[in-house]
This record gives C-alpha cells, structure tokens and sequence, in this order.
C-alpha cells in the first residue's frame, strides 16, 4: 500500500475524529516477502527455541546468546539497520514483525533480541555520526557484538535524567573518564558494546557514549541477578572506574543523552508491545489443545462456558493487539516515508517519524503489556493443576510476562505519559484538543436527541458508540484541565483514569476499523468471526470507560457540575441495542476450539 493511498494522520488525533477503515493498515495485508520472512523465522522458533523451553529455564544464558549469533546470520538483528551498515535497510511494519515472531516462545531471547537490536543499537544508527556507525553497526547487525544499554542507575529508575555518573574530561583533553554503577542492565554478561549515559560536569542532561566492553579498561559486573522470570536473559549491574572513553565516542552532542534515552525508549515500547503477540497466540493455543483433550464430566472442558469465556476473551484481546499494532507500524513508517520524501536524512525522518506517534507507543506498551499477564494467567487457569507446573508453558510464560509491565517506563509512567503528551501537542498547536473538548462541553447542556439512528449498515452501531466514547475523554479531559490547568500533572490517579480511557478508544478503534476494512473486502461470511471479536472488545471498552470515566468524575467534581458529567458519561455510554455478550464468546470460542488454534 503507498503512502498516498492513505490519510495519514498526526500522533494522538485518533481521539479527535473519526478514522477511516481504507486509512488504516492490517495483519491482513502483509506482502508476499513480509508473509515469507514470517514463516522462516516460525520454521526457526518451532526448531530451536519452542523445544528448548527448560534450557531457557533454568539459565542457561549461552544458549539465548547462541541463538542471538544465529539469528544475527539470519539477518533479523540488522532488519531495521540501512543496507549501508550491514543490515537489511526493510521498513518499520517489518522490523514489528521480525520482532513479534522471534519474541514469543522465550522471554529470555525476546529480552536479549529486544535489548540489542533496538537499544543498543538503533542509538548509533540514529545518533551516531558517518564514523561511529560505519565502525560499530556492521557488527551489531551481524551479532558478531552484542550491545546492551545502561541507563538505569540505584538511584535514576523513571527520572532518567537523575543519573550519577560522572564523565570527567582528562587533562590532555583527549578522552572522558566514566565513573558510576548501572543496574539491570540486559545482555551485560555478552555485551561487547555498550551505550551508556554520564554526565559531564554539571550539566543538566546525560551525555551519551560508545564504550566497547574492555574488563581491563575499569569496568567490572557484578553476578548474574535472580529474578521471577526471564532466567536465561543476562541482566548484571556494571560498573565503571575511571573508564577511559576517546571523545570521538560521545554519542550525537553533549547534553543530548537524555533525549536519546527517551526516542530510543519509544521505540523500545512500541517493539515491546509486538513483542507480546505471539507469546500470546502460543499460550491461547496450548490452551485451547488443552481444552479440547482435557476430559471431564464425560465431555471435553472445551465444552464448558466457563472455558469458552476464557478463550474467547484472550482471543479478543489478541486480536485487538494484533490490529493496534500495526496500524500504528504503518503509520510510523508512513511517517518516515513522508519526512524523506520532503528531504529528511534517515535519522532525521526515522526519529520524528516514531517521535510523532509517542501517545500510541504509549498505549500499546501499557495495554500489550497487560493482556500478555492476563492471558498466561488464564492458560494457567484453562489447565488447572497442570498449568501451575513447571513442566507446562504456561507457568514460565506467566513468570517471563511480569516484567513487561516494568521496563521500557513503568506502565504508570506511560499512562501518564500518554494523556501529558497529549495535552502538550495540543498547547503546541500540533492538535486541537480545545475545540473539541468545548463543543462536547456546550452538547452536554443541550437537550438530549432521543431519535434512534440508522444502524442498518454493518457495524454502523459499533461506529456511532466509539464516536460517543471519545467524546467520554474529551469530556473528562477538557474538565480537567478547566479546573488543574497546568497543576493538572500532579493528579495522577486522575491522569490514569484519563489514560485507561484514551487506551480502550485506541484498541476498540483498532479492532472496530480492522473488522470493518476486512468486511469490505472479503464479505460479512468470510468475516464474520472477526465482527464477533471486534463487538466484544468494544462491549469490554464500554465497561471499563464506563468504571473509570466515573472514578474521574467523582475524583474533580461536585455538585451540579458533577451531576451533569456523570449524566454525560450515561449518555455517551449506552447502547441502543446491547450485544449478546455470551453468544459472540461462545460462537469465538467453538471456532478456536473446532480449528485448535487461534485462528483469525
């Protein structure tokens, strides 16, 4: 699909206008090359990584970076990397899914893969200058070096800027010396390069540089830490003594660090996001092979309700990741497209590219994250006794899932990050949050239209509710922001409820728009099963905008501005014709069980 074809829009307007579906990119429509690229790396999964499950297991760390050496021969370290500096120069829809399909049997390669190609190295190719990554990204994306990244310090977790170490520039002039501790640090104890942030003097930002890992030049590790999950990722704390650092190797400029460590972190989230896909489809279909040879009562317990809610249920949140996903991987590389058409370097384009959808990178991180939890807990659950053992999938996919919720920014920060961003693009000028916010403000005092609309289009009801629940955010947002203004940050449970809701408008959207394009192309038969799961998401969306669109309200509001508010939420939350919740699950899930697997 060319960019043109579409109507690109800006980061975070989804909430402000109807999307088209024809606007939109999906699973669906992954080329020959992309759908080739995929069944290669699920041939090498299925062979090397899916069977080695208790290898994983029990820290056997050589073995993760064994099969890092091989699918750097593969290509897939360097498939973001331009075809300049040793990679494959592919696009960003196809570095989400190289990265979806080697992420989701082994949460300890999907943290080796995700910390090397995407922090500990995309720094350099997009900050670095023509020298640093003509010397170092060839390597990188060959996996002849791996690179780790060391940011977080004992005191400097989510305020990354807080950091300690010091870089003292030597009397000669020539180099840098690092002194400082960095924690958690991925891929350390394999790490032949590093990108780590200091601060000169007293500058108020982190400077950024290229340190190849030399034991004899001070730096030192401490043990490999014990952690609930991903045991065959390496994750030691480093530390540096008087490194000696040439400052050639300073990365981008000084005081830059910082603004380095939050684009790579958006990207990061973004990836980290896909990352949990397929680890989700392999749980939901071990859960489902479960279900069917699982006998009980004289039946299969894929028989029962209460398991076909549980499928169906992971299976609808599945499919709305899916969706969310690359709509928002098209849109990014759409983005990047256009900056380089218009004259942007590489870099350039590729970093305000993602910089533009930081909302979405945002929402996916926190949702993706979340339902990945969700759904091991449930496999865990569909499996009984047997799921709790350590022999099944199920209980180290639980294990591993735990710290997505963590790391590329808490999911707290980025909740709250998603609905700040929002409201800074929009004292920029970049989106007009305000029109919209007052004339939601200016319906709620006019007389309610009580006329039913027309419906009859497929999906026509599904459209006219999402259209509703948005104006639920900008009723809440616009509020908010009338009475904190710019004090409205310190509200943090009141920003979180905000994010909850922009997060479901997002996902439902995605699902809603995925359903709809396929439905104009292949037909209400062929689709139906998507219709089904796209109708659910978006009844589950209702009810949590509903729950947390009255935690705000009552949380900022009193009296007569109160009682209109929540007469709003009611409003903008009903349905004129309610879904049978219970036959959409049961209809999802006896097609899970019939094709035993997910399937959609």
């Amino acid at each position: 699909m060319k960019t043109a074809s579409r109507k690109l829009t800006r980061g975070g307007a989804f909430i402000l206008h109807d999307t088209k579906a024809h606007d939109i990119f999906t699973p669906e429509e992954f080329n020959e090359e992309q759908r080739m690229m995929r069944e290669a790396i699920q041939e090498f999964v299925d062979r090397k990584v899916w069977p080695a499950r208790k290898r994983f297991d029990n820290k056997d760390y050589d073995y993760t970076f064994e099969l890092m050496r091989k699918i750097g021969e593969m290509g897939f370290l360097g498939v973001s990397v331009p075809e300049a500096y040793g990679g494959m120069g592919m696009g960003f829809v196809d570095t989400m899914l190289v990265c979806e399909y080697i992420s989701g049997a082994s949460g300890s390669l999907s943290t080796a893969f995700g910390a090397h190609t995407g922090i500990g190295t995309m720094p350099i190719v997009l900050y670095g200058n023509e020298e640093q990554k003509k010397k170092y990204v060839p390597k990188l994306a060959s996996g002849e070096w791996i690179g780790c990244y060391c940011l977080t310090e004992p005191t400097a977790g989510s305020d990354a800027n807080s950091g300690k170490t010091k870089a003292i520039l030597s009397e000669d002039g020539k180099h840098y010396l690092i002194t400082g501790q960095k924690i958690w640090i991925s891929n350390a104890g394999y790490a032949d390069l590093m990108i780590v942030f200091a601060r000169i003097e007293d500058d108020k930002n982190i400077t950024g540089f290229i340190i190849p890992n030399d034991p004899e030049n001070g730096i030192s590790m401490g043990e490999e830490e014990k952690k609930l999950g991903i045991h065959s990722s390496s994750t030691r704390q480093v530390f540096f003594s008087n490194t000696k650092v040439p400052i050639e190797n300073i990365l981008s400029e000084r005081g830059n660090g910082f603004k380095i460590a939050m684009n790579a972190l958006n990207v990061g989230r973004i990836k980290l996001a896909v990352a949990t896909l397929d680890g989700q489809r392999r749980v939901l279909n071990e859960a489902v092979s479960f279900a069917n040879q699982r006998v009980q009562f004289k039946t299969p317990i894929a028989n029962f309700g209460a398991i076909k809610q549980k499928l169906a249920n992971m299976a609808t949140f599945l499919y709305a990741g899916e969706a969310a996903c690359y709509r928002a991987a098209k849109d990014i590389e759409d983005r990047i497209a256009i900056r380089e058409e218009a004259g942007d370097s590489h870099q350039e384009a590729e970093l305000k590219g993602v910089e533009e959808y930081v909302i979405e990178c945002s929402i996916l991180k926190v949702a993706c994250s979340e339902q990945t939890q969700i759904t091991a807990d449930e496999g865990i659950q569909v499996m009984g006794g047997m799921g709790f053992s350590a022999d099944m999938p199920m209980e180290t996919a639980w294990r591993d899932t735990r710290i997505a919720r963590i790391y590329e920014g808490t999911n707290e920060i980025n909740r709250m990050l998603s609905v700040g961003m929002l409201i800074k693009k929009a004292m920029k000028g970049h989106l007009d949050l305000i029109g919209p916010a007052s004339a939601v403000s200016e319906e709620l005092l006019e007389i309610p239209d009580f006329s039913v609309p027309d419906f009859s289009e497929a999906m026509s009801q599904e459209k006219h509710i999402l259209g509703n629940l948005k104006k639920v955010f900008l009723m809440i947002a616009g509020a908010s922001v009338q009475k904190y203004g710019t004090d409205l940050e310190e509200q943090q449970q009141l920003l979180l409820a905000a994010a909850d809701i922009l997060i479901e408008v997002y996902m439902a959207e995605s699902a809603l728009l995925r359903a709809e394009k396929n439905l104009g192309i292949y037909g209400l038969e062929a689709q139906e099963y998507q219709v089904a799961l796209s109708q659910l998401y978006l009844y589950q969306a209702v009810e949590k905008i509903n729950a947390k669109g009255r935690e705000a309200i009552l949380g900022f509001s009193e009296g007569d501005e109160q009682k209109v508010l929540l007469m709003g939420l009611k409003r903008f939350t009903k349905y004129m014709e309610y879904p049978n919740v219970i036959e959409l699950r049961n209809k999802v899930a006896d097609k899970l069980t019939t094709e035993n697997k997910y399937c959609f």
